[in-house]
């Protein structure tokens, strides 16, 4: 793996001479106490400002000021006119912009394209407070506002947008959004590495249009520069008549997937020099030397060609994540237009010590004074909370994480994250001595990583788990049991839980583990994610058989017992998930029935921009083996009737579905599944007043519910 220099390393700006602010400034009054008479950076969020290292907007903020530079936060400004955002005048280098914590479509809209009536980023919950496509349309007021100030986008709106994506909301594919949103630079991942160097050289005097070289980073050119080498993206996985699908995760002598290596082309013995005097378009060679590496890109298939064709939208959404890996990612230019969209690799992830510093800056750990008591609720969930890693190699393909933060697990020290926790127990208000979670996107990735480096930086397979766990993954969790140990021990501790979902296929590795966490940090229920119980759908989604559930639960179990605990699963599942069939959904609703769970809330699946399922649900074919024209198909549940009733498979137990599966079930040949036993799914009569029952149906018989000892209470 590359290394890139300490962020912390560089000479701070004149401007640290002011020192660190209480809050970062949201209008001018702020600014003269602090005594500036400007900006050198503002940063726009969707998100109600919250100085807690959870917020996206804190997190780049403070880590800015380290560097010497004065911030601003102009926070959900109304974006119906520019003044909003002059509030605090013009900045002296750029603006930096972002939706938020989510994703703005993602945040307003359930998966069934319904107006969501809270957002929990917003002071009291409220909904509406801000724009569909907030990074576009926040960019453009800025535009409005300072035409000549340079535009950087990012956060997770515009990290999963920054190439041409299928959006589920319009059931179309956009153009990159650094397109829509008319902005200069396009940052991608957590991108503290880029937002510190774009600020430290246009300190310096450089323009933004001179920064072309930093990874993750996106941004546009008229014409690819004579100097590289340009790989066509067809030639590396061609969409058309192809040879029989090879095992995609299968690793070859490299350490790459067979997948992507043994379709490749070996050039002729022409030198590498002679072809980019020549021909600049030419056959994967695999034997690329490093330098040569440097200055080679892969050209995806244009927005026009993706727009029209289904088939190589899945092409190049595959490409994309087989260059992902920073050890061996390539530069990919896709051309929209008149103008070229240039992703450079993905950045170094961040060292323990680069970790450490970022998550230990002068946060406040609350909202800012402007909110006074309104609650913000996302602020309410995490404020006990603590993230000791980041990253996923879970490659589940439904999740944006590791599209967002890499698969690389970054992860602080020990001496880190127990500081922390003695900061929230000494300095934030209400602390009763609960922790509530120590984790990240996963619970238990925690300093698990490749065993060698130079595997894990020629590896290109999308998950260290699926089909099973790579046997050159580190699945030691002692580091993660001693944190847990010392964390629990600190004097003022009384309880620290475990709220991010636990990858159990993981867990199963380290029963130790299990042990410690069903003894000590389990608050009655686990919440888990089997998502399916079919090979089908799960072989779409990444995810392991239900076996492996059930090795899990077993361990749980026993260990609760031990501890004269009882205690619960609660296993989440996805609805309407490519490669899911009714017979799947009905299969997951008789297991549900039989294990005595009732969900209370379901999820259905939603295509956000750029996931690998995404990809599926769009084109109907399987982006993790070879895409061809006869590639295999993939079942794609559409449509509001299929994904309704597939919601109603997993709420069988809710009288209102009933209706609906009793049709369903007539039709796929199962009416023996209806009926009053235990056996039978749903009852023949229907309750009054529900499922829109008619005049003459069968009142309710009076029953006593009993809890069963598997079924959590709701």
């Amino acid at each position: 793996m590359q290394t890139a220099p300490d962020i912390f390393s560089h000479r701070k700006y004149w401007a640290s001479r002011f020192g660190v602010a209480p809050f970062l400034p949201m209008c001018r009054a702020e600014m003269d106490a602090l005594g500036w008479d400007s900006c050198d950076i503002i940063v726009v969020t969707g998100d109600a400002y919250v100085d807690h290292p959870s917020f996206g907007m804190a997190i780049i903020g403070r880590l800015l000021e380290a560097q010497g530079f004065r911030v601003g936060i102009i926070s959900q400004p109304d974006w119906q006119s520019a003044d909003p955002f002059r509030v605090l005048g013009k900045p002296n280098l750029f603006f930096g912009i972002t939706a938020g914590n989510m994703d703005s479509m993602v945040n307003r809209y359930t998966s069934d394209r319904r107006i969501r009536s809270d957002d929990a980023y917003t002071p009291g919950g409220e909904g509406g407070k801000r724009p569909d496509r907030s990074v576009i349309v926040y960019a453009q007021r800025v535009r409005e506002a300072y035409a000549d100030v340079p535009i950087v986008i990012g956060g997770i709106e515009a990290s999963l947008r920054r190439i041409a994506h299928f959006d589920y909301w319009s059931e179309k594919v956009r153009r990159s959004v650094l397109l829509d949103a008319k902005a200069d630079l396009l940052v991608y991942g957590n991108a503290e590495r880029q937002i510190v160097d774009i600020a430290r050289r246009l300190a310096a005097g450089e323009t933004i249009t001179d920064i072309t070289d930093l990874r993750g980073t996106v941004f546009t050119r008229k014409s690819i520069p004579d100097d590289y080498l340009e790989i066509d993206s067809t030639h590396l996985d061609t969409p058309g008549p192809l040879n029989p699908p090879i095992d995609p995760y299968a690793m070859d002598d490299n350490g790459g997937t067979k997948a992507a290596t043994q379709t490749a082309v070996v050039a002729d013995s022409t030198s590498v020099d002679d072809k980019l005097a020549g021909e600049k378009v030419v056959r994967f060679v695999r034997r690329v030397k490093n330098a040569d590496r440097e200055r080679s890109v892969i050209r995806l298939p244009a927005f026009e060609q993706v727009v029209d064709d289904a088939v190589l939208y899945a092409h190049a959404s595959r490409i994309l994540h087989l260059e992902a890996n920073p050890g061996n990612a390539r530069a990919l230019v896709q051309r929209h237009g008149n103008v070229e969209v240039w992703l450079n690799p993905p950045p170094i992830p961040l060292t323990t010590s680069e970790m450490d510093r970022v998550y230990e800056l002068p946060y406040q750990r609350q909202p800012h004074p402007f909110y006074g008591d309104a609650e913000i609720p996302a602020y309410k969930m995490i404020r006990f909370s603590i993230a000791i890693q980041r990253g996923c190699f879970g490659g589940c393909t439904f999740c944006s994480i590791t599209e967002h933060e890499g698969r690389i697990i970054q992860s602080r020290s020990e001496a880190s994250v127990l500081r922390e926790i003695e900061k929230i127990r000494d300095t934030v208000p209400g602390f009763t001595g609960v922790i509530s979670d120590l984790g990240g996107p996963t619970a238990n990735m925690y300093r698990l990583a490749c065993k060698s480096r130079e595997i894990e930086s020629a590896c290109r397979r999308p998950s260290c788990v699926y089909p099973g766990v790579c046997p050159n993954l580190n699945t030691d969790h002692t580091p993660l049991i001693q944190l847990y140990r010392k964390a629990r021990s600190l004097p003022g501790i009384k309880k620290v839980l475990i709220a991010s979902g636990v990858r159990y296929d993981l867990a199963i590795e380290s029963p130790e583990y299990v042990k410690e966490l069903a003894q000590h940090h389990v608050g009655g229920y686990l919440k888990i994610a089997p998502e399916a119980i079919g090979e089908g759908p799960l072989s779409k989604m990444m995810k392991p058989g239900i076996g492996t559930y059930d090795r899990f639960k077993e361990l749980f179990d026993r260990y609760s017992r031990e501890a004269g605990k009882e205690q619960y699963l609660i296993p989440y599942f996805i609805a309407a998930h490519p490669g899911t069939t009714d017979e799947d959904m009905l299969a997951l609703a008789l297991w549900l029935k039989r294990n005595g769970f009732r969900a209370d809330q379901v999820q259905a699946f939603l295509p956000s921009p750029m996931a690998t399922a995404t990809a599926m649900y769009h084109s109907g074919k399987n982006p993790l083996r070879r895409i061809s024209r006869s590639s295999e198909e993939v079942v794609i549940p559409k449509g509001l009737k299929v994904r309704r009733l597939h919601k109603a498979f997993l709420r069988y137990h809710d009288a209102n579905n009933w209706p609906t599966l009793r049709e369903a079930l007539r039709r796929m040949g199962r009416a023996d599944l209806i009926g009053p036993g235990k056996q039978h799914l749903v009852p023949a009569w229907q309750p009054a007043g529900t499922g829109g029952m008619q005049e003459g149906q069968r009142k309710p018989f009076r029953t006593q519910h009993v809890r069963s000892k598997r079924s959590p209470r709701p």
